[in-house]
């Protein structure tokens, strides 16, 4: 399922994606462009760079064979939101310190906190919606 609303006060795009590693690059390259297309070129690498970091998470700890998982941008104001929903609510993210020599994994969220001004998890009836948030510039109304 894909659309596109467009109302006074932002943007909004939402997709669902099959559970499989090559959509990944595919909601990447999607969320990049959204954020030009909007007219914020200055945070579409970002942008892009966190939606793969929530995607690759959800596929990884959250998803289930045949259940999709959505990828939501939103633009209100001077915030860009990207967030992930994924059938599993109960395995909700963590940052932790990876061991630079033995872990393939774990450095994911302290790339998104890294990026994000915010970042945060909500839970859902049936799975969580993991979120991030850049500003785009101005005043952002974004809490430290």
């Amino acid at each position: 399922m894909a659309g596109k609303a467009t109302a006074a006060d932002g943007h909004y795009d939402v997709v669902d994606y099959t559970p499989y590693p090559y959509n990944i690059p595919v909601a990447r390259r999607r969320v990049a462009r959204l954020a030009c297309d909007w007219g914020h070129q200055e945070v579409a690498g970002d942008a892009a760079l966190l939606a793969s970091e929530l995607i690759t998470n959800a596929l990884l700890h959250g998803c289930l064979r045949d259940r999709l998982f959505r990828v939501e941008v939103f633009l209100a104001g001077a915030v860009l939101r990207v967030a992930v929903t994924d059938p599993k609510g109960e395995r909700r993210p963590r940052p932790r310190v990876a061991d630079p020599y033995y872990d393939q994994f774990g450095r994911g969220l302290l790339i998104v906190r890294a990026l994000a001004h915010r970042w945060g998890v909500e839970g859902r009836t049936v799975g969580k919606t993991v979120w991030a948030e850049l500003s785009t510039g101005g005043d952002a109304g974004l809490a430290p």
